[in-house]
């Protein structure tokens, strides 16, 4: 269903980038997913649109942010009750960042770190429920936890989102799939193995769907991003990981047919 009004609660709804350097971030994710920006408000905050419904959007770090704090990318689901969901969350031993606070009438949000200190979005809906378009190239399709301990996680996120975590053979590996309670696919989570770089933190990774993964992956580095883990084929597509040039990472998807 690549076209979407609403969200259920504990769905993930949105993906969004802050920046340093937010002109410089239009450029590149314009000219590699076609977008078209509208900046919106006094601060540089910019809706990115594709066929005229929002996609995703771009914002500059607030200005207590170290000098050289990289771009970054956050996943947001939508719950019911912001506060509620923060407080399942802290409950469940996590930790809040920011807010729960209003974005005028669009909805509340909040930030908030997991008990292994990936960060993940929380929104209210009000006027604005999310991405109107996704699934489709260019599109927000999939979000993926990255964790040392997948049965830790299995267990906040439970108590937050009331998600349960199905792990089964994903090629040579495992993978976990969010969903829930009896309800659809709502993202994955994979595990950082030992072989994993120490460096390698937690974290939530937003994926977008494209027509062409080499294309894509050839046209970031032709804007002045990196290709941090080059095209490769997985049982749902052919992906890659690619940088932009503020450093915020992200992963593109072929997804394949079904």
């Amino acid at each position: 269903m690549p076209d979407r009004s609403t969200y259920e609660p504990g769905t993930p709804c949105w993906a969004d980038l802050v920046t340093p350097d937010v002109e410089a971030a239009t450029a590149f994710y314009t000219g590699l997913f076609g977008w078209d920006a509208e900046v919106d408000s006094p601060d540089g905050h910019t809706m990115l649109h594709l066929g005229g419904r929002p996609v995703t959007a771009l914002m500059p770090h607030v200005a207590e942010a170290p000098p050289g704090t990289p771009a970054l990318w956050t996943t947001y689901v939508s719950v019911a009750d912001v506060e509620a969901s923060a407080a399942a969350a802290v409950k469940a031993g996590g930790r809040l960042f920011t807010g729960p606070a209003d974005a005028a009438e669009l909805g509340r949000y909040a930030l908030l770190f997991d008990t292994q200190n990936a960060h993940i979005g929380l929104w209210q809906p009000g006027t604005f429920h999310g991405a109107s378009l996704v699934n489709e190239p260019g599109a927000y399709c999939w979000s993926e936890l990255a964790v040392r301990d997948v049965d830790a996680a299995k267990a906040f996120y439970g108590a937050t989102f009331g998600w349960d975590g199905e792990t089964h053979p994903f090629g040579p590996t495992t993978y976990t799939e969010w969903h829930g309670p009896g309800g659809p696919r709502l993202g994955g989570m994979l595990q950082i193995d030992d072989q994993g770089p120490a460096e390698v933190a937690p974290h939530w990774m937003v994926y977008f769907a494209v027509a062409d993964c080499d294309t894509t992956a050839a046209r970031a580095r032709e804007l002045g991003g990196i290709v941090s883990v080059a095209p490769k084929d997985i049982p749902t597509g052919r992906f890659a990981v690619l940088g932009d040039p503020q450093g915020g990472l992200f992963s593109v998807i072929r997804l394949a047919a079904v």
